[in-house]
């Protein structure tokens, strides 16, 4: 077998070690909420992330591993299809291979790769549509186009910022004029056909539930009420040196500054389509840095052509930098997960996202299930989201957990019975009393701690089933 592929399985069974022992993160917990409750759309994102835990726990149970098993395994497919991108996009260079390690260098790929969330099903498809793009340039074949939609469709499916793959294919077809042939082919207006078709679920969800998904993911682009700042910009550019590793990140950079020059110069399709998939969307980031926080993760969509770019258009000076950024990111990722898993470091939360995150909730729950008992409640219940899903991933079974929030009421969940009393457990991080009507405070709290390093301090309160009780859920169990 080629030694490139066996290094890849090495590591994709590595992650999936990984992903068996490190405990979840509320927003993971969150998610498999959802892969219960399977529908076209949610308040927070679209449905493809529950679809994967679903398929996941399926085959291998309701457990971390099984939840995050489609992760492991899709990001390896994304790494063959990237490699195959490369190598279709400059067929003289044969840059897959070191594409594929860099892309994998990345702790955007190598850590959140991992994890559950919207972000990894988008990735992978955003790579798939991109090595689609790819295989149309090489061959001239217009059936690539609807394989093109098809996974753009998907990619729309798993997150709103995938609208950034349209864009990116629309400013190659604009800009690069060995393209502009496709704007006379019945083909590409059917993929676009097949991406709405795939798509047009979700949007018939927010239809029926007033935009709320729409109006939720769509305030978030909009600018602070202070108006233009710098201060969010530094912040951005950091995450992205932090996430993609210090020397990947500035081998993309290079990469995608010279696939420019190749597009600007040379006219070079190829190198134009690295550039386009990559700088529209930088350019927003960017735009949306100078008026909000914009969240580390939402960049990585840009990696995948970004590391085509590092691999097969760098100077000859930088060539030498991409074997050490391999070894750095792989040393990199090894210390998160050790720490994540084993946390051998007694750092604190502020040092140590991955206490903040992931440590202590099996201890955690517990200690809310003693408490429960203690107390003769019949069941727990919190107003954060992550917070009361972990609860019903990890309590007894039998024992009823109520979230206390508007999302979940467009949610299909049962609501809970009036005149039951529980537990009400609520995280100090919040300086508001409890949105439970009539909440009594127990004067207790609880903390949820790793290795005996404090990770969050929680309330408790005692509470009671109203008729008026806010949007609330019975949340599913294991």
């Amino acid at each position: 077998m080629n030694p490139w592929l066996l290094a890849l399985l090495g590591v994709t069974a590595l992650r999936l070690a990984v992903a068996a022992v490190v405990p979840l993160a509320p927003d993971e917990a969150y998610y498999w909420v959802w892969s219960r409750v399977l529908q076209p759309g949610y308040l927070d994102h679209p449905p493809m992330v529950a679809l994967f835990i679903r398929a996941g726990t399926a085959l291998a149970g309701e457990t971390a591993f099984g939840i995050r098993l489609m992760g492991p395994l899709s990001i390896a497919i994304a790494s063959i299809l990237l490699a195959r991108a490369a190598d279709a996009l400059f067929p003289d260079r044969r840059p897959g291979i070191w594409a594929a390690a860099l892309f994998n260098a990345t702790l955007l790929v190598g850590v959140g790769g991992l994890l559950a969330t919207p972000d990894l099903p988008l990735l992978v498809f955003w790579t798939a549509a991109l090595w689609a793009l790819a295989r149309l340039h090489a061959t001239g074949d217009g059936r690539w186009w609807l394989a093109f939609g098809a996974f753009a469709g998907l990619a729309l499916t798993s997150k709103y910022t995938a609208v950034l793959l349209g864009a990116g294919a629309l400013a190659w077809l604009l800009g690069s004029r060995a393209a502009w042939r496709w704007w006379r082919d019945w083909r590409l207006y059917a993929g676009g056909a097949v991406a709405a078709l795939l798509f047009a679920p979700v949007v018939a969800w927010n239809a029926l539930n007033g935009w709320a998904s729409f109006a939720k993911q769509g305030g978030r682009a909009g600018v602070d009420d202070e108006g233009f700042t710098l201060r969010f910009l530094g912040e951005l550019i950091g995450g992205q040196i932090g996430l993609a590793t210090p020397i990947v990140f500035v081998l993309c950079v290079a990469g995608i500054g010279m696939a420019a020059l190749a597009w600007l110069q040379r006219g070079d399709p190829a190198a134009a389509l690295l550039a386009a998939m990559v700088l529209p969307g930088a350019a927003l980031f960017l735009w949306q840095a100078t008026g909000s926080r914009v969240q580390g993760n939402w960049p990585s969509i840009l990696y995948p052509a970004a590391c085509i770019a590092a691999a097969a258009c760098l100077p000859r000076p930088l060539l030498g930098w991409r074997r050490p950024g391999v070894a750095l990111g792989a040393v990199l990722a090894a210390a998160v997960y050790i720490q994540a898993a084993f946390a051998p470091l007694p750092l604190s939360r502020r040092q140590d996202p991955t206490l903040a995150r992931l440590g202590g909730w099996a201890e955690f729950a517990g200690a809310v299930e003693a408490e429960r008992a203690r107390l003769g409640a019949i069941f727990v219940a919190a107003e954060e989201y992550g917070l009361a899903s972990q609860l019903a991933l990890r309590l007894p079974a039998g024992v009823t957990v109520i979230a206390l929030h508007h999302r979940w009421a467009l949610f299909r969940l049962p609501r809970p019975t009036p005149g039951a009393s529980g537990l009400l457990v609520q995280s100090e991080r919040r300086d508001s009393a409890p949105d439970w009507p009539g909440a009594e405070p127990l004067g207790a709290s609880l903390v949820r701690a790793r290795g005996g390093i404090e990770a969050e301090r929680y309330r408790l309160f005692r509470v009671a089933v109203t008729p008026d009780l806010p949007a609330a859920a019975v949340l599913p169990r294991p």
